[in-house]
């Protein structure tokens, strides 16, 4: 038995693929409803602690709520790299509107705006 098998990770599939070669469960949910169905069965199993990407994080608040009260596995949530390079993306592409009037030198290959 795995010393990760109380343990469960919800994200995408990039982000969790190296915690599957630990032996800890993973999951990645293409949409709402999907991730629902995922969280219920962890909020209901054996699952004593679960790693949620920010992104699902709203997702497990509803399940909880429906469930009711009980027993839950610590919920632990976590955010990645993608979200903050977004963030400064974008702060970026403003400044160099208000400096320059347009966007172009920022303008990521394949951007079709």
């Amino acid at each position: 038995m795995s010393r990760f098998d109380r343990m469960a990770i919800v994200g995408d599939a990039d982000l969790v693929f190296g915690f599957r070669a630990l032996g800890i469960r993973t999951f990645s949910p293409r949409n709402s409803a999907e991730a629902r169905s995922i969280l219920s069965g962890i909020a209901r199993g054996d699952c004593a602690l679960c790693l949620i990407h920010q992104r699902w994080l709203d997702v497990w608040r509803e399940q909880k709520e429906e469930i009711g009260k009980g027993l839950y596995p610590v919920v632990v949530a976590f955010s990645d790299y993608r979200d903050l390079a977004d963030r400064v993306g974008s702060m970026v592409r403003d400044m160099a509107v208000a400096a320059t009037g347009t966007d172009s030198l920022v303008r990521r290959k394949g951007d079709n705006e």
